[in-house]
């Protein structure tokens, strides 16, 4: 749980971005950019991750500066050196060389790699008592208690980046968190909304991506769909704040403008609203527990349309259901849920399964999972992995039967 009371600045403070090269991380060096050259913080970038693109990273690298860079991807030092060449960057390639990324001495780690592989290089920064923006939710639904206890053993903080948990946090009441009644997350509900569920289940790929209000990811884009991301924010809340996951609520907001709410118990509802802009959560918890601008667009409230809401329709998204229950189960099902969905979602955006039997993998998945000897309790990032293992390797089997048949 993030800790108020414990800022984590520096005159200067030193940045490194896990993912630099993804949504989040390009906003979040658009931003740096924003504030450094309006000098209303002193920013300095220590390393900087990507997955593959080299050109965006070297690019990236030089014009902000970095101390390192490192590419996941082995096959891709060579590039990488040749892109840099003559720079007085350090560089490295693989995941070791993520880690060690993680591991260097900034303040403010934005850990923004895309699913499970980005637990390990997250907890390499949490151990230096790092704050860490998280934009990476697989984190907390794979390890949430392993990664809460190593920022708490460490003094670091935990300032959630996703729109919606960034929202809570701003209105959320740490210190009578027993006042508060419930959570409201709100979802847009994605590019299939009002699909049918016959409509849903031939979608393509290109349509599945083909988010109505944030630009994102691939993968992300594919959870919006099925509303698993919103599922994965589920189990993230009820990791980041003292409230049980049956008073968290999902409720879909099409317009994306009030991105989450926190009713207390005397009946007052507090709301974060904001233009759909992955800058804004980013700047509150890159300046926090200070503010600085943002080049967001804001809210011009008297051109709003009205804004609408509506329950999730529990029959065409499945996967809401699916989370509720590896919550009760907790353990392991978590980081298995997670594993089977991304394999799932890969299958998917190759074109080997159709959209409606996604979230069918991840059930049969959890389902085979009730067969094995699953972990009650993560104790160790290694159950974690485990658990991570076993997830892709039972939805592997369940594509592999269904695209068999």
């Amino acid at each position: 749980m993030a800790n108020r009371d414990n800022p984590s600045t520096t005159s200067t403070r030193r940045i490194t971005v896990l993912g630099s090269t993804g949504s989040v991380g390009v906003s979040t060096l658009d931003l740096v950019d924003f504030a450094t050259s309006r000098r209303d913080a002193d920013l300095s970038i220590v390393a900087l991750t990507a997955n593959s693109n080299v050109a965006r990273l070297a690019a990236q690298a030089k014009k902000f500066r970095a101390q390192f860079v490192a590419v996941a991807d082995p096959d891709k030092f060579g590039e990488l050196k040749s892109a840099l060449a003559g720079e007085d960057i350090e560089i490295g390639a693989g995941p070791a060389a993520i880690e060690e990324a993680a591991a260097r001495d900034a303040d403010w780690v934005m850990a923004a790699i895309v699913g499970a592989a980005g637990l390990k290089p997250t907890l390499r920064a949490a151990e230096r008592g790092a704050a860490i923006a998280l934009a990476n939710k697989e984190c907390l639904v794979c390890a949430g208690t392993i990664v809460k206890r190593v920022v708490d053993e460490a003094g670091g903080v935990l300032l959630p980046v996703d729109s919606e948990h960034n929202a809570i946090f701003q209105v959320f009441d740490t210190a009578l968190p027993h006042r508060v009644s419930r959570l409201i997350l709100t979802a847009s509900g994605g590019p299939f909304r009002t699909w049918s569920s016959e409509e849903m289940s031939v979608a393509t790929p290109a349509q599945a991506v083909a988010h109505p209000n944030w630009s994102m990811g691939a993968k992300i884009s594919v959870d919006s769909a099925t509303m698993m991301n919103k599922g994965l924010e589920l189990i993230e809340a009820d990791h980041l704040f003292p409230i049980p996951h049956e008073r968290i609520e999902i409720l879909v907001h099409p317009q994306s403008v009030i991105h989450s709410m926190v009713e207390y118990v005397d009946g007052s509802v507090l709301a974060q609203l904001g233009t759909p802009d992955m800058r804004t959560p980013i700047a509150s918890t890159l300046a926090w527990p200070d503010r600085i601008e943002s080049p967001s667009e804001k809210l011009d409230f008297a051109s709003l349309s009205a804004l609408s809401f509506e329950a999730p329709d529990p029959v065409r998204f499945p996967a809401l259901r699916l989370v509720r229950e590896v919550i009760d189960k907790s353990g392991a099902y978590p980081a298995i849920l997670n594993a089977a969905n991304e394999e799932a979602v890969a299958a998917f955006l190759d074109n080997r399964i159709p959209f409606g039997a996604i979230a069918e993998i991840v059930e049969t998945a959890l389902i085979q999972a009730d067969k094995q000897n699953v972990p009650t309790a993560l104790n160790q990032l290694e159950d974690a992995l485990i658990a991570d293992s076993l997830g892709r390797q039972l939805a592997q089997e369940a594509i592999l039967s269904r695209t068999a048949a």
